[in-house]
């Protein structure tokens, strides 16, 4: 068994953008293990409907 490593996990969230409204994104989340307990998440992106991957600073969660 590792001690550390890197796992990336795949959830669907409802974000909400000015633009858009409120929208359904899958987001992905990449984080740092230690002993089988998330430590820190290293990066966070989402992929929109034209398959473009963008980080996720531009929308915030809703309510």
């Amino acid at each position: 068994m590792k001690l550390v490593y890197i796992k990336r996990k795949t959830k669907i969230e409802k974000r909400y953008t000015r633009k858009m409204g409120q929208l359904t994104a899958k987001v992905i989340y990449i984080k740092k293990y230690i002993i089988g307990v998330p430590v820190k998440t290293l990066h966070k992106y989402r992929e929109t409907y034209y398959g473009e991957v963008k980080t996720c600073d531009d929308c915030r969660l809703s309510a």
